[in-house]
């Protein structure tokens, strides 16, 4: 059951001031971009429907199903908080928080550090009315020439907070337009007539109009709190299908916060640790399935417990995730897993699961790999596994089975019989070895260099810098001077004739000369030059007519240089 009234902008602002309106932890955080808070102002003073608000009543001196956090006034994260009683009746908003917020951050606050501003010569005629977002009036634009025929193209941006403030001490938007054509000695006649029409629009729109629909829902607060829960949050979720839609896992962590308030401490917390290897909201959540041994989990089947899992280890996951950027860090994958690489975090969940199910306790496992040593067999271990499944492209898609689905659970079956043992390199490699992937090669053949993930292969060459995302991916031998001598284009484009170059070199000297020449000619220190790139040292192989054979030659340097990883 639910009830319906109606509210202007400016008691809504009222109640979520005096805290009578407030965010149930279920809720997300802040996602609108400043140009949806300022299209949201435009829609307000033309009048236009926005949808409704939904939320629960939780009465006075009773216990909320939820803990709450207040609005924010900067866009920043606030705590949740949870209470046994409640001191005033409050509405819990469970559809509508991002308008709300957006409204209490123009009218109030700053959004990224910049304050809302009004362009007083805008919406005339049917035109937008122009809101945005700055740190003060000279970062915004002077004039605005997408008007009709020129007319009015200047601009005249006041702060909305400043107007919001003036109009409710004086209640008079007249009174306010005059103070504002005085304050700029504005005296051409249409331009105060657009400073008047602002100003009453933004007034009727803030102040006068009952443009906020609110349904208030019913709790029958007799039956289990749990049952309660659950149902809001399948509300929740529904609701969802309209507005600013969440992920899959945006919901996941809705519901886990409905049942453990902790939960968005231990999410904001870990993700704001861990975001430099990419674990986000949605990794996190996966990798404390995976942890819980239920790496298929579904939404429908989360309970309380899975909840608890998360928040009573919480110690012990951040001191894993601390001991796996170690081992990252010491072999030299930190760069890789960067979040900037958007990389698959499903090889970090396995990492993760044998440092978290290791004997050795929460305190210690920060000392776990302080420097990478070949006669620790489970960093060795750990890191050819890494290798070989990289290399072999194994999480990536179309490599023969889905990763999140097959893959996960595959190697999660074989993790799971080594809890607290050394780690598994050979087990789960037979695992790949008895699943049809596309290809799978623990033995560096020479002749196999083409199958392996070449952007992997260039990063264990450069030891992991430069990047490939950084540098230009060059032809060692010129690609122009093999296609005219009719070349396979498959060996042109082989692994064996690519290497790393700064794009201004690779464009500029070196851009189409035939190897020989480019070093002979152009490379000043030609034995550091060899040995980076893993040249042959062969003059005659530098000549476009033997490619064949510096491909061979090369081929043999490149498999080596793999091997000593592995």
């Amino acid at each position: 059951m639910a009830n319906w009234l109606s509210l202007s902008v400016k008691n809504v602002i009222i109640k979520i001031n005096d805290s009578e309106i407030v965010l149930p932890v279920i809720q997300r955080r802040l996602v609108w971009t400043e140009d949806k808070m300022e299209e949201l102002f435009d829609s307000l003073l033309k009048g236009n429907s926005f949808g409704s608000v939904i939320c629960i009543e939780e009465e006075k001196a009773s216990k909320p199903l939820f803990a709450f956090r207040y609005f924010t006034r900067d866009g920043n994260n606030v705590d949740s908080t949870e209470v046994d009683e409640l001191s005033k009746t409050q509405w819990f908003i469970i559809d509508g928080q991002q308008r709300l917020q957006s409204f209490y951050i123009g009218l109030e606050g700053k959004y990224n550090g910049k304050r809302m501003f009004f362009d007083m010569y805008s919406g005339y005629s049917g035109e937008d009315y122009d809101f945005k977002f700055a740190v003060k009036t000279v970062d915004l634009p002077k004039t605005n020439k997408e008007r009709p025929n020129g007319v009015m193209s200047d601009c005249l941006w006041y702060p909305v907070d400043a107007l919001f403030v003036q109009l409710t001490e004086t209640n008079d938007d007249d009174q306010v337009a005059e103070e504002i054509i005085k304050k700029n000695t504005i005296e051409d006649g249409i331009k105060i007539k657009y400073i008047r029409k602002n100003v009453r629009a933004f007034y009727r729109g803030v102040f006068m109009d009952e443009s906020i629909g609110i349904s208030k829902v019913s709790i029958n607060k007799r039956e289990d709190s749990l049952e309660n829960r659950q149902r809001i949050v399948e509300l929740f979720r529904r609701l969802n299908d309209g507005g600013t839609k969440l992920s899959s896992y945006d919901l996941v962590a809705s519901v886990l916060k409905g049942f453990d308030y902790k939960m968005e401490y231990f999410l904001d917390t870990i993700v704001s640790k861990n975001s430099n290897i990419g674990i986000g909201q949605d990794e996190l959540i996966k990798l404390i399935f995976i942890l819980d041994d239920k790496p298929s989990k579904e939404m429908s089947g989360l309970t309380a417990e899975d909840a608890n899992f998360a928040t009573s280890q919480r110690e012990r996951i951040q001191a894993t995730l601390d001991a796996l950027q170690k081992f990252l860090n010491a072999t030299s994958h930190l760069s890789w897993f960067s979040s900037a690489k958007n990389r698959s975090a499903i090889p970090l969940y396995f990492l993760a699961y044998h440092i978290f199910y290791s004997k050795i306790e929460t305190g210690k496992l920060n000392n776990m790999f302080e420097r990478f040593d070949t006669s620790d067999k489970n960093c060795h271990d750990m890191a050819v596994w890494l290798r070989l499944s990289l290399l072999n492209k194994v999480f990536s898609r179309g490599c023969g089975w889905v990763p999140y689905k097959t893959g996960i659970k595959k190697i999660h079956t074989v993790m799971q019989k080594h809890k607290g043992l050394s780690f598994p390199t050979k087990a789960i490699l037979d695992t790949y070895k008895l699943h049809p992937l596309h290809s799978f090669n623990d033995v560096i053949a020479e002749d196999k260099l083409d199958l392996f993930d070449r952007e992997y292969v260039l990063f264990l060459l450069y030891n992991g810098h430069p990047s490939i995302r950084d540098e230009d991916v060059d032809h060692i031998h010129p690609r122009s001077l093999l296609e005219n001598r009719g070349v396979d284009v498959s060996k042109i484009n082989s692994i064996t004739n690519f290497q790393l170059l700064d794009s201004g070199t690779n464009r500029g000297a070196k851009n189409g000369k035939e190897l020989r020449v480019w070093i002979e000619n152009d490379v000043v220190n030609r034995k550091d030059y060899l040995k980076r790139h893993l040249i042959p040292q062969d003059t005659q192989l530098w000549e476009t007519d033997n490619f064949e054979n510096f491909l061979v030659e090369r081929s043999k340097l490149l498999a080596e240089k793999i091997r000593e990883f592995l």
